[in-house]
């Protein structure tokens, strides 16, 4: 595919300088981009790269010096979201996939809508519906009495057990399960455990996307839940009768434990892990590796194990970086004291 830089200007609504009829084939990154490249600038920590990039264009912050006369540029005040539409409307993956494989199994009552693909060995139970536009990719299995919104890709080797709801634009990666057994089990009093069978569902709803190997337990009685537009990323595990708020972000190895409910527009940096039957407030930042064992009641940033404002964990951060230190002073003042202590004495 080659695109004329006009057309691409024309899509960001931006200030094109140069030649309007380059055409671009492919887009990288400033310090790897070769001619027919597309590339980006906004940080002027990177425009070091700017005389000896290769690249055609260069989507580039006006209060950015164009040093290199050879480019065409395409002013944009964010090239960052200017680059993501552009990649949207012409450089993102779409599969190759179409009709219905004569591989796949499709169970009694189950019904698809208009212009639906589904892969080869596809297993689909019974009673599933699956709406219009939808993608199921290779080996993917999803048992009974499923719910599958529009315009929902599923990519090859997911699992998505019986009775679980998905919402329209949804994506799911490969490797993610969605509605496994939660981890619900009685000890008795030799300390042998029994399982407590785990009979609710998982509900996903809409412009949801869940990166690859993701677990999401089903709810022991009613739902899980994960809002509208939440992003997950690799590795996640939510765990029974969680609910996660609306535009939340959860960054890899982040671990949800049973019935805690977490808002919206929260933000867990990797390897976050939250306490169950807690409360997550809206807007609530979380700082990678925090352990979060209390509920969070206000909307800010917090960080640390167990988690708590920014600034009074860096500050104690800061003090246990500094003990070493602290104790030959407390040395000193101790041999000092001492030496006092034997004036004062003989007086």
């Amino acid at each position: 595919m080659k695109i004329k830089l006009k057309e691409i200007a024309e899509l960001v609504s931006g200030k094109l300088i140069g030649d309007e009829n380059a055409e671009i084939k492919a887009v990288a990154k400033i310090s790897e981009a070769r001619k027919g490249d597309l590339t980006f600038l906004y940080l002027p920590a990177y425009a070091k790269f700017l005389e000896s990039t290769h690249a055609t264009a260069v989507l580039i912050n006006p209060d950015i010096p164009k040093t290199n006369a050879g480019l065409t540029y395409i002013e944009v005040a964010n090239p960052n979201h200017a680059l993501q539409k552009i990649i949207v409307r012409y450089f993102q993956y779409r599969p190759d996939i179409s009709g219905i494989d004569p591989t796949a199994s499709i169970g009694n009552g189950s019904v698809y809508g208009n212009n639906c693909a589904i892969g080869k060995n596809v297993v689909i139970g019974n009673n599933v519906i699956i709406g219009n536009n939808s993608v199921i990719m290779h080996n993917t299995v999803i048992l009974d009495d499923c719910r599958i919104g529009d315009d929902t890709l599923i990519y090859p080797n997911v699992t998505i057990r019986e009775k679980s709801e998905i919402g329209s634009r949804v994506i799911l990666h490969s490797g993610t399960v969605i509605g496994s057994d939660g981890f619900g089990y009685i000890p008795n009093e030799k300390g042998e455990y029994s399982k407590v069978p785990q009979i609710g569902n998982v509900v996903i709803e809409d412009d949801v996307e869940l990166g690859s190997n993701v677990s999401v337990d089903r709810a022991a009685l009613g739902s899980t839940i994960i809002r509208k537009g939440t992003k997950i990323d690799n590795l996640v595990q939510v765990a029974h009768n969680v609910e996660i708020g609306a535009h939340t972000a959860l960054s890899a190895q982040t671990g949800i434990a049973g019935s805690s409910k977490v808002g919206s527009h929260v933000v867990m940096g990797g390897q976050v892990g939250v306490s169950g039957h807690i409360e997550i407030a809206d807007g609530v930042m979380i700082g990678a590796q925090s352990g979060v064992s209390k509920s969070l009641k206000s909307a800010g940033k917090y960080f640390g194990s167990p988690a708590k404002d920014i600034g009074v964990s860096l500050r104690l951060e800061g003090h246990i970086r500094s003990l070493p230190e602290y104790l030959e002073r407390i040395k000193t003042l101790e041999k000092k004291l001492a030496e006092l202590e034997k004036i004062i004495g003989k007086d």
